[in-house]
């Protein structure tokens, strides 16, 4: 029989979705399940990018230029200079998805063996980009203590080796809900121009901050040129995700050229979404405040709840819409799994993200799960009723 790869069989299964055999088990027992593991907002995607697939007055659905149409591009790029980014269409490709533009990146500053310090936990797909890409990530700990705060600079220099080619951010953070400073973000500038390396930037929700605290990107920061890659997709900003439209925002203009080859290698993104996400940047501010006010409300109701819960702990999100809960128990994926295989509180229960699959340290966030509050308010505060109630009767 034909073998399967070692690359293959080293893919990870994902955290977030690895349990949904077992939700659909639930939903056959006819039970509700509150669906806390997966960032799908239930958001309302502006009504002026589906207006413009449903009028879209196509003749032929064509490709389009491999790295997104230009119009497109002009329009992104216009969005950027509104957040003092200043970058061109020419700085852009547009991707299929933020995840394609990581897996760009990773090819296009990486060889097999290469390595990419992370901040851990990280977003648990950058292992399975790692493993396409024959990348090995490297982790430098964060931990719920200090709120997932940068670590000490000094922790990634001991990292760095001559394999070492980038350092990879998540900012806001996924799964943390961390929101780097200013002053964090110049550090890491700083460190990177010292030892000649990529930093990797994925601020796919940077839209997304609270408490009047305020994004600030790496390509804000002068002299990033040569060393700063931003990724970016319209799946959470515009709770577009099915679009699966992203890119990919460099002013070096050899990182550019390599990407712009993996680009073509798979021709070109789809021209629909394309036209969705391109009507989509005209979205007005005011949905924006809407959604802000809207998150930042459940945040504090789901924080508020979880930790009236004895036992529990929470790291309080700054930004995007993800907090990481450590939980009284030894093992956070059999008591996701038996949340929806064994227990159910009045024919409701809910899904959870187990932790350790956003850690690349073996052994680590065994007892942590990632929550999403993708839900409105009333049916997290039911959720969290039913955590407790978990809580209260599992057994490790």
């Amino acid at each position: 029989m034909p073998s399967i790869s070692r690359k293959g069989n080293d893919m990870p299964e994902s955290p977030i979705r690895k349990l949904v055999p077992y939700a659909e088990m639930a939903y056959k027992q006819n039970k509700t399940v509150y669906h806390l593991n997966i960032g799908q907002p239930d958001i309302q995607t502006p009504q002026i990018a589906l207006d413009a697939v449903s009028n879209h007055g196509l003749d032929i659905l064509a490709y389009t230029r491999s790295e997104g149409s230009y119009e497109y591009r002009e329009k992104i790029a216009a969005y950027y200079q509104g957040k003092s980014i200043a970058v061109s269409a020419n700085d852009i490709v547009v991707t299929t998805g933020g995840s394609e533009a990581l897996l760009f990146a990773m090819g296009s500053i990486c060889d097999p063996d290469d390595e990419v310090i992370i901040p851990e936990p990280f977003y648990a797909n950058y292992i399975g980009f790692a493993k396409a890409s024959g990348v090995s990530i490297i982790p430098v700990h964060s931990g719920i203590d200090d709120n997932f705060a940068l670590p000490p600079i000094a922790d990634f220099e001991t990292l760095i080796t001559p394999k070492t080619k980038a350092i990879l951010i998540c900012n806001p953070g996924n799964p943390t809900g961390y929101l780097y400073s200013k002053e964090e973000i110049q550090s890491l500038v700083a460190l990177v121009q010292k030892h000649d390396l990529f930093l990797v930037s994925d601020e796919v929700y940077r839209e997304f901050t609270y408490d009047g605290n305020v994004h600030y990107s790496i390509l804000q920061e002068p002299g990033m040129e040569q060393y700063g890659i931003l990724i970016d997709s319209v799946s959470k900003r515009y709770s577009m995700c099915g679009a699966r439209i992203g890119c990919l925002v460099s002013k070096n203009k050899k990182l550019l050229t390599t990407a712009l080859k993996f680009a073509q290698a798979r021709l070109s993104p789809p021209t629909f979404a394309q036209i969705a996400s391109e009507a989509a940047l005209g979205t007005p501010q005011s949905y924006f405040d809407a959604v802000i006010k809207e998150y930042q409300e459940r945040r504090d109701t789901l924080v508020s709840a979880l930790q009236a819960i004895p036992g529990v702990r929470v790291g309080v999100p700054k930004g995007a819409f993800y907090c990481i809960v450590e939980l009284p128990v030894k093992n956070s994926d059999a008591f996701a799994q038996w949340l929806l295989e064994s227990f159910d509180l009045n024919g409701e229960t809910i899904m959870v993200a187990p932790a350790a699959g956003f850690y690349s340290t073996p052994g680590v966030g065994l007892n942590q799960v990632r929550i999403a509050y993708v839900l409105n308010k009333e049916s997290l505060i039911k959720a969290v009723a039913i955590l407790k109630a978990a809580l209260e009767q599992y057994t490790d």
